[in-house]
């Protein structure tokens, strides 16, 4: 296999991973709205927090229990994941039709679009409290977004 090949099936796996991924999270968060929409109300309400060890802290002051604003949210999130799945399989139809280059503006929108909702969660996570007692929330949201920065600099860094 030549190294030009290689790399082209390295990016086309993971630019399919992405793709596939970005409609997972899409499909999820659709399919269990009303389950997704308790996750966030449950980290807006700072639920964690008030369970047994509770930990008084004055951050409870900025819960937010308005079930409507959990729909906002979620809305905000579900916008963002379907604009990035849709820039990514843009991407790689063009990625397997005519190249990288002629992808690289919709991947780069994509990952844009999910760096876009991991920073809203994480940030979201950080007003209301969540390096307390979801840390593993937290780590998540930092990985993926560790994940698409990497992306970028994948897609973006010329051989």
């Amino acid at each position: 296999m030549q190294l030009s090949d290689s790399i082209w099936l390295f990016h086309a796996i993971l630019a399919t991973g992405l793709a596939i991924w970005l409609s997972l999270a899409t499909l999820n968060n659709l399919h269990a709205f009303h389950g997704s929409v308790w996750a966030i109300g449950n980290t807006m309400r700072m639920d964690p927090l008030r369970q047994d060890p509770t930990t008084q802290t004055p951050l409870l002051r900025r819960a937010l229990t308005s079930l409507a604003v959990h729909r906002i949210a979620l809305g905000v999130v579900l916008a963002l994941q379907l604009l990035a799945a849709i820039a990514a399989w843009t991407g790689v139809t063009l990625f397997l039709g005519a190249s990288l280059m002629a992808a690289l503006p919709w991947l780069n929108l994509a990952l844009c679009a999910m760096a876009a909702f991991l920073l809203l969660m994480h940030l979201g996570g950080l007003w209301f409290g969540y390096w307390i007692a979801q840390e593993g929330l937290q780590t998540t949201h930092l990985v993926l977004l560790l994940w698409s920065i990497g992306l970028f600099f994948l897609f973006n860094v010329h051989f």
